[in-house]
């Protein structure tokens, strides 16, 4: 480690090296999204030549070796000899970044797989992948590992028809867990035949021996039906809209009497959980066109001075879904947010459409307008009483519950509020904490389960109301963002499985009633170790902390023959306070993860499941998760 930084220090990375040694510029990262990610790269090929009408089958298999296998009856990619690089065009496109049909307007009029480097990405994080194409009349297969061909392209026997088959096996060497998500699969696979009418999407798990189909021949009008399948709508048919001119989209929504909003936006039939252009358009389109025919129709409701998009959007459920041509803009390969100019577009399609509508169904129309009408009318009768609150609290000291050991520093941002499990932890936690900025709340065992609890339960719960008067906010309609008290909430619970479900009560509560703070990256959850090992005597004494049971076998399968000392923390309680604070509390040799939703048709799902009152739900996602299994702790 010299001052020297000459020619030598330069590293050219070639072919697709640079993918297997940063592959999260690629993929986004080697946890489950990433792993996954590789999926979504050769199902969207897939799906590319469907959305081009060369394509009416997708069949992806679950292999029984951990291996994935995705094909389709479309066009089957070129197997002659590519003029640039000398080699077959398949192994250009599988050994080449940017190689590919995705660059010619003509080849692909819309594509999901925009940046010519999924099929190469797939192939460099793959231990091992398999090839096959039928076109020409015949088969051919070729078969590559890490990246590199280790086979010639060869033409095997005859074949009608043609098409693309891909088998791949994530590589070990780049991902810590290979194991797919079976359910995440099905309700990506399910989501594209939603939105491509008519395609036929199948999915089969080898080792369980079942498969399932999906095809829907009226598209997205499925997709909103399944979503608003379980909650009360209002008396109002859903608008559905398609403009293809160029641009072509198509829409579907509908309100119901929830006070939520689910907005699943996609373009070229990738998801945009974060949406991005597109989704802005669709929002402020659908404002204007609501505030426009209520200003001309029926006016505004007593006491209400105008209507926000916020109004507009309570209760709405809606697919927006774009295709587009050209170069468009992602941020990162992943493709969670749209940033194209091109999409805002659909603001004045959306606007004109949906007013339209609403003049030419007044029945429909009045209902539309009552629903939001209400949401303007809680909305500034919500603000009336936080302003009544805040003229009160000027006039006496703020309520806090008496179990809350609160920081010194009133400064928001800079604090932080650890919810910890029992007397004994919480008792831990004021010993370890910095009592300038960190403020400590212990809550008794497993607070109320919010998710199959009325409104009238909560604010009977102690634990509840100590939370909320903690945090500040207030929830439902009475939550005020400018009244939160700490800049990061987490959740301290212990490292076992009790911990575990207490920190999923907690979470459900947090998403279901102060999602904000989940959306404005205020909730995190502490990462306190199970184990303490250490390893060696003496001077030699290798002190280390570990998070599972997983991680504590691998660490003592490199102890090479020296003495070990195993310690298992039941609880926080349990630890000294020098201990907490150095692995759990100290910002600067803690780990804590932030909890965010990128999805939020499927965190509605997980917590309707895990949470609801439905036993069933659980029962069969246990029977069906049951053999993944590893560690159980009982």
């Amino acid at each position: 480690m010299g001052d020297l930084y000459t020619v030598d220090d330069i590293q050219v990375l070639k072919g697709l090296e640079a993918v297997r040694k940063r592959p999260g510029m690629y993929i986004g990262g080697t946890g489950a999204p990433g792993l996954h990610q590789l999926v979504w790269e050769v199902v969207d090929n897939s799906v590319d030549e469907a959305l081009n009408g060369h394509c009416k089958h997708i069949d992806v298999v679950l292999n029984s070796d951990g291996s994935i296998t995705v094909s389709d009856n479309g066009r089957g990619i070129p197997v002659e000899r590519h003029p640039e690089t000398g080699k077959n065009t398949v192994e250009t496109i599988f050994c080449n970044l940017h190689a590919g049909g995705k660059f010619d307007d003509d080849t692909y009029k819309v594509a999901g797989g925009l940046h010519g480097v999924g099929a190469s990405v797939v192939n460099a994080l793959s231990e091992w992948m398999v090839v096959e194409v039928k076109r020409n009349g015949f088969v051919y297969r070729q078969e590559f590992e890490r990246g590199t061909a280790v086979s010639k392209l060869r033409k095997l026997n005859p074949a009608r028809g043609g098409g693309t088959k891909v088998t791949f096996k994530p590589d070990p060497e780049i991902f810590p867990d290979t194991a797919f998500s079976k359910e995440l699969i099905r309700e990506r696979l399910q989501i594209k035949a939603f939105l491509i009418a008519g395609l036929k999407v199948r999915l089969t798990d080898e080792s369980a021996g079942v498969g399932e189909q999906f095809v829907y021949s009226e598209g997205i009008r499925d997709f909103l039906r399944h979503l608003v399948e379980e909650r009360p709508k209002i008396d109002a048919h859903p608008f559905h809209y398609q403009f293809d001119n160029g641009l072509r989209l198509e829409i579907c929504m509908a309100w119901t009497v929830d006070t939520t909003s689910r907005i699943l936006s996609f373009v070229n039939s990738i998801p945009t959980p974060n949406g991005g252009t597109h989704e802005t358009a669709f929002r402020n389109g659908i404002t204007r066109a609501v505030r426009t025919y209520m200003e001309k129709r029926n006016g505004l409701p007593k006491g209400v001075k105008g209507i926000t998009a916020e109004d507009v959007r309570e209760g709405l459920t809606a697919v927006v879904s774009v295709y587009l041509t050209g170069n468009l803009e992602f941020q990162g390969q992943t493709k969670e947010r749209l940033n194209s100019s091109e999409a805002q577009q659909i603001d004045p399609l959306i606007r004109t459409a949906f007013e339209t509508w609403l003049h030419q169904n007044p029945s429909q129309a009045a209902a539309v307008t009552n629903r939001i009408a209400l949401a303007a009318q809680a909305r500034t009768a919500s603000r009336a009483a936080r302003d009544e609150v805040s003229r009160k609290a000027a006039t006496r000291r703020l309520m806090l519950p008496g179990k809350l050991a609160d920081c010194s520093s009133t400064s928001r941002d800079n604090t932080e509020l650890f919810i910890v499990e029992g007397d004994s932890a919480g008792g831990s936690s004021k010993q370890a904490r910095d009592r300038k900025f960190q403020a400590i709340l212990p809550i008794r065992g497993k607070i109320l389960n919010v998710e199959q609890a009325s409104l009238d339960k909560l604010k009977a719960n102690k634990e509840i109301q100590s939370l909320i008067q903690s945090i500040g906010t207030g929830i439902g309609k009475a939550f005020d963002y400018s009244r939160l008290r700490y800049g990061k909430i987490i959740i301290n619970c212990d490292a076992d499985v009790d911990g575990h479900h207490i920190a999923t009560l907690l979470l459900t509560f947090f998403y279901r009633y102060l999602e904000p703070l989940v959306e404005k990256g205020h909730v995190y959850l502490a990462m306190p170790p199970l184990y303490r090992i250490r390893i060696g005597s003496g001077k030699k004494t290798d002190i280390r902390y570990v998070f599972s049971d997983r991680e504590k076998d691998k660490l003592l399968k490199q102890r090479n023959g020296k003495e070990v000392e195993i310690q298992r923390f039941k609880g926080l309680g349990e630890m000294d306070a020098k201990t907490l604070k150095s692995t759990t509390m100290d910002p600067a040799s803690r780990t804590i993860l932030r909890v965010s939703v990128k999805d939020a048709a499927r965190t509605d799902e997980v917590f309707d499941t895990l949470m609801g009152r439905d036993v069933r739900k659980r029962f069969m996602f246990i029977k069906e998760h049951a053999r993944e299994i590893r560690d159980l702790d009982i």
